[in-house]
């Protein structure tokens, strides 16, 4: 039992219980300080990455992560460490304050929005309401995990209670390509010593996850110990485990592992959660991940006097990283005189100062680019020349110089140099040289000295320890046909100072090359050549195009020969099969007039046909009909289902039944895959009654009292597309004047455009010219044709006459 309380008169003793009071909560306000100020920093840090993405002030830094967490369903403290997370350091120049606000703001925004509006399964907002709880709580216990092992510790008391982890174990990716850990919590020290290294070609999950990017789930232990070495000992200490890689940079280079001692599978709502506590850590682990600025204090003095004796243009730079992990600029450790000659025009003393003092737009300077690529890559970046004023002995020039950029552990060396005239001009002759494949040789008559530049070698296959050749022997490089010629052009230019132009071919081990000499003599004052420049020039590469250009050209005359055979040998068997009537034709008692004009593009001749017959019984058929295609193999096809047609209907053959069987007869000719369309027509004329069926053409069109109709097309499919084909008939009956026409698609296509289009314009062309006077079918031709043919055309024109 507690002893009773003894009331103390007011100001006689202090107020012990009203002072405990007090100080508990000075305390509670002190931990609510330390509180907002750990959360407001993680606030300030998440809103200075979307300014450095988007460009945006500080106000609308913080409104756009306010949206973002509504629409995810996440606090704003989650929001705050994903966009940490995400906030991957840029390998050339990414993540920096953009250079036109306008647009680059709006493409970030966008890939800022599109994190929220494209979410994974492991976002909060497709959680369990637990887990999301869960990761809330998380959330703000990471502001106080200062330290990677403070992490890991955190993440088991997080992980221990929801998903029954028994151990954490954080590893990071190291420049060597190793693993190390950093982190672990409810793992032995002697466990975590002996796995606290990893080669990069181990046998390890957390390899193989951080190798692939992916999750690795090991929830079989039997199956998983005999694929991987099991971290533990003994390893079945945990019966599953699941390594979850974190990327930071261009890459995964961080991966958590989650221990359990028990057996089974991580259930979906684990891995759900899991993912997101990962996406939360990213933010904090790349804290721990990021080399730290190196202060300009931890320079050697030896490394300063160095670069203060250095006779060129030096600086030594040391990156300088924004919250996110990007570098956003560059220190100036240590630089020579001549540097800041180029850099502000006078010698002073740069240390300490920063890029962005020369360069507001770093990033998007050359010198810039080539750090941060050099940063990025490890390699030695090599600048293009630039031209800078600088004042010589008080008069302002314009010189050109390069730069280079040499990483040297986390720092990089930039040299200038700087290019004197003749640097230049030597240059541009070996660019000259090399773009063109020649070279420059000289040979000496009086000295018999030869000098070659590079190429000349190079061209000729010689090796540059064996020397030049002397001019008299350069014959001998030739082969043997065009060694001739090339000793004449060199004897009449000693012998008469002629200058020449020779082709000449070599064979080395690349094979046969073409090459080409030019030459001209120096002649002294009684005009004796005492010395000859000339150039070597390989043209094999020319020459190989000329020749196929002719062997191309050789086989296109060819071809087109062939085919123009072909197109007359076609013409006239189509002639013989198809013969065109002179003159308009009486068919049981209507006027048939005729029309076939063949393609005027292309040199194939089409498969369009065409039969108008009386039949025994004093009926007319009329037949037009398309085989796909062109060439001897279309005429084949054309002339078989054209006589074949005629034969049924005369035998006695429905139109159905006739179609039919030529539908059969095409999917067992020689030509199995051909197709064709087809309308047939019966007129009776005592009933003046037109019967038709068609497979797959268009339908006839009847002009009637100046009113111009399609007929309705019964069905049917073109011949050749199945072996089960329907085909129906349909009539119409005649009357005196009327107009039928039957035709082929050439008459009413005009690639690109809809069919329909042609045939309302044919039926516009008949309304126009309703002439029944003999000719009229070639004005109606002449009013649809306009233009190049490119498709055979033909047409049966059918008149019924007027009583006399």
């Amino acid at each position: 039992m507690s002893e009773p309380v003894v009331p103390v008169e007011s100001g006689t003793t202090p107020d012990l219980v009203e002072l405990a009071r007090v100080v508990a909560q000075q305390r509670a306000e002190m931990d609510r300080l330390r509180e907002q100020a750990a959360t407001s920093a993680v606030v300030e840090r998440a809103k200075g990455v979307v300014m450095a993405l988007t460009g945006c002030s500080a106000d609308a830094a913080g409104e756009t992560l306010l949206q973002r967490a509504k629409a995810a369903r996440r606090t704003l403290l989650e929001e705050c460490w994903i966009t940490l997370g995400e906030a991957a350091p840029a390998r050339s120049g990414t993540g920096r304050p953009p250079a036109h606000p306008g647009r680059d703001a709006a493409d970030a925004t966008t890939v800022l929005a599109g994190s929220d509006t494209a979410r994974t399964p492991s976002d909060t907002g497709d959680a369990p309401d637990d887990v999301a709880d869960a990761l809330a709580r998380l959330g703000r216990a990471l502001v106080h995990a200062d330290t990677s092992q403070a992490l890991a510790r955190c993440l088991l008391d997080h992980l221990g209670q929801d998903l029954g982890a028994d151990s954490v174990m954080i590893y990071v990716r190291r420049p060597s390509g190793g693993l190390e850990l950093i982190g672990h919590a409810g793992v032995d020290e002697r466990v975590a010593t002996q796995w606290r290294q990893i080669p990069p070609v181990s046998r390890v999950a957390v390899v193989d996850a951080l190798a692939a990017g992916e999750p690795r789930w090991l929830e079989d232990f039997a199956r998983d110990s005999a694929r991987y070495e099991l971290i533990g000992d003994p390893p079945d200490r945990w019966r599953s485990r699941a390594w979850l890689p974190l990327p930071t940079g261009d890459g995964p280079e961080v991966c958590v592992g989650v221990l359990r001692g028990r057996p089974g599978p991580f259930t979906p709502r684990d891995r759900v959660h899991l993912h997101g506590v990962i996406r939360l850590c990213a933010g904090r682990l790349r804290t721990f991940t990021t080399p730290p600025e190196r202060p300009a204090e931890a320079l050697p003095d030896a490394v300063r006097a160095l670069f203060a004796a250095l006779p060129v243009a030096a600086m030594l730079l040391t990156p300088v990283r924004g919250p996110s992990g990007e570098s956003e600029d560059f220190r100036i450790d240590a630089a020579t005189a001549q540097a800041g000659d180029v850099l502000v025009g006078t010698g002073d003393d740069l240390t300490g100062r920063r890029l962005r003092e020369f360069w507001p737009d770093l990033a998007d300077a050359p010198l810039g680019r080539g750090c941060l690529d050099a940063l990025a890559t490890g390699e030695t970046y090599e600048g293009e020349p630039f031209a800078h004023q600088e004042v010589v002995d008080g008069v302002a020039e314009l010189s050109t110089y390069s730069v280079r950029v040499t990483p040297l552990a986390d720092a990089l060396v930039v040299t200038w140099v700087r290019h004197a005239s003749s640097d230049r001009q030597e240059q541009r002759l070996a660019d000259l040289q090399r773009l063109g494949n020649l070279g420059w040789a000289n040979w000496n008559l009086a000295t018999r000295e030869a000098s070659w530049s590079s190429q000349v070698f190079t061209i000729l296959g010689r090796d540059p320890a064996r020397g030049p050749v002397p001019l008299s022997a350069l014959a001998r490089l030739a082969i043997p046909d065009d060694r001739p010629a090339l000793r004449r052009a060199v004897t009449d230019l000693v012998r008469a100072g002629s200058s020449f132009d020779v082709p000449f071919r070599v064979r080395d081990t690349r094979g046969v090359r073409h090459l080409r000499l030019v030459a001209e003599p120096v002649a002294d004052r009684h005009g004796t050549p005492v010395e000859v420049h000339g150039f070597v020039q390989d043209l094999t590469a020319r020459r190989r195009a000329e020749l196929a250009l002719v062997e191309s050209e050789r086989a296109i005359l060819t071809q087109h020969d062939v085919l123009q055979s072909e197109r007359t040998l076609v013409a006239r068997l189509q002639n013989a099969l198809l013969p065109l009537p002179e003159r308009e034709v009486s068919l049981a008692g209507l006027r048939v007039e005729v029309a076939y004009l063949p393609a005027q593009a292309g040199i194939h001749v089409g498969g369009d046909w065409f039969s108008a017959i009386e039949l025994p019984d004093g009926d007319a058929l009329f037949v037009v009909g398309d085989v796909a295609g062109h060439g001897v193999d279309a005429v084949a096809t054309m002339a078989q289902l054209r006589f074949t047609a005629k034969g049924m209907v005369i035998t006695g053959s429905s139109l159905t039944g006739a179609l039919a069987r030529l539908n059969t007869l095409l999917l067992h000719s020689r030509d199995s895959h051909g197709t064709a369309t087809m309308v047939l027509a019966r007129y009776r004329a005592a009933e003046r009654r037109l019967l038709w069926a068609q497979a797959g053409h268009t339908p006839p069109l009847l002009l009637r009292g100046g009113e111009v109709t399609y007929l309705r097309r019964p069905s049917g499919v073109l011949l050749g597309a199945t072996t089960t084909p329907h085909f129906e008939e349909a009539e119409c009956l005649l009357e005196p004047g009327d107009r039928v026409l039957l035709y082929t698609d050439g008459l009413v296509e005009r690639p690109p455009e809809n069919i329909d289009v042609g045939l309302d314009r044919l039926a516009a062309a008949v309304a126009a010219h309703p002439e029944d006077e003999p000719g009229a079918l070639g004005t109606l031709l002449d009013a649809m044709l306009e233009g190049e043919r490119r498709d055979d055309v033909c047409v049966l024109d059918i008149r019924v006459p007027r009583p006399r």
